[in-house]
């Protein structure tokens, strides 16, 4: 599409707008965590990495962060497991209802949080009668970040196709040696990438997990907005903020590594 010199200069300077809506509050909370002003004060009178170890030695920080990562790595393995198994039956097999069923998995993703956390509480409190704790919060998280392994997987296996998983079977391979040797070396990045952007999403959760987590279980963005306003943890949480804002680029820039690079199919 051809478009006149004013059309592209237009487009340039949107995109700049909208870049700048995103990227200058995060740049700014960046700042804000070296800003030696307990109270923020703008532009900054000076910088210090005073609250980056004040946040280091934060006894409660610590134990939210272990949480978050427990909650992340066990919802993570439940929807690697459930995603691919999800995927390869939507994809590899016919059967009444398998379009019913590919937008069942996708729905929880799309749903407002607040209406999944709520009807996960009443589940497992009501019906399940369960306690609710770091258990009820990972399975909580799983419900949605199954969706990112199911879509990555999916995606990569209508990409690879059947040719050389049936030249493995003619050449007399049973199933299971096939997908050691072919087809999960075909699809391992796509998991690692849904995997990464599983984890991500579980780590960030902040709605579902207000619902699902019990008394003492305080997982990390739980922790943030509980002491967000708190004057002599405002400090604090910025830092953990810029933290999250560095750590953040490193699976999605590693999701989008891997699930952009072509299966080999040669």
């Amino acid at each position: 599409m051809n478009l006149s010199r004013t059309s592209r200069t237009l487009l340039r300077v949107a995109l700049a707008a909208g870049l700048a809506v995103i990227y200058v509050p995060l740049a700014v909370v960046l700042l804000n965590s070296f800003n030696s002003d307990r109270t923020f004060s703008w532009p900054p009178a000076g910088f210090t990495l005073r609250w980056w170890g004040a946040a280091w030695d934060s006894a409660g920080l610590r134990e939210a962060l272990w949480t978050s990562v427990q909650a992340g790595l066990g919802a993570t393995v439940i929807a690697l497991v459930l995603g691919t198994m999800a995927a390869f039956a939507v994809q590899r097999y016919r059967f009444f209802g398998r379009e019913t069923v590919s937008l069942v998995i996708v729905l929880p993703i799309a749903l407002p949080g607040i209406v999944t956390g709520i009807a996960l509480s009443n589940t497992f409190h009501t019906v399940l009668g369960l306690p609710l704790g770091l258990l009820t919060v990972i399975v909580g998280h799983a419900t949605f970040c199954v969706v990112t392994v199911y879509n990555n997987v999916l995606a990569r296996l209508r990409r690879m196709g059947l040719n050389l998983e049936e030249a493995s079977a003619d050449l007399g391979a049973d199933t299971i040696t096939t997908f050691r040797l072919v087809t999960f070396p075909m699809m391992r990045s796509a998991l690692l990438a849904g995997g990464l952007l599983a984890f991500a999403l579980s780590f960030d959760e902040i709605i579902v997990t207000t619902f699902t987590a019990g008394a003492g279980v305080r997982t990390l963005p739980i922790w943030i907005f509980e002491n967000l306003f708190r004057p002599n943890q405002a400090p604090v949480v910025n830092v953990v903020a810029a933290a999250l804002i560095l750590l953040s680029v490193i699976p999605i820039y590693l999701a989008q590594r891997l699930s952009g690079g072509d299966p080999q199919t040669h």
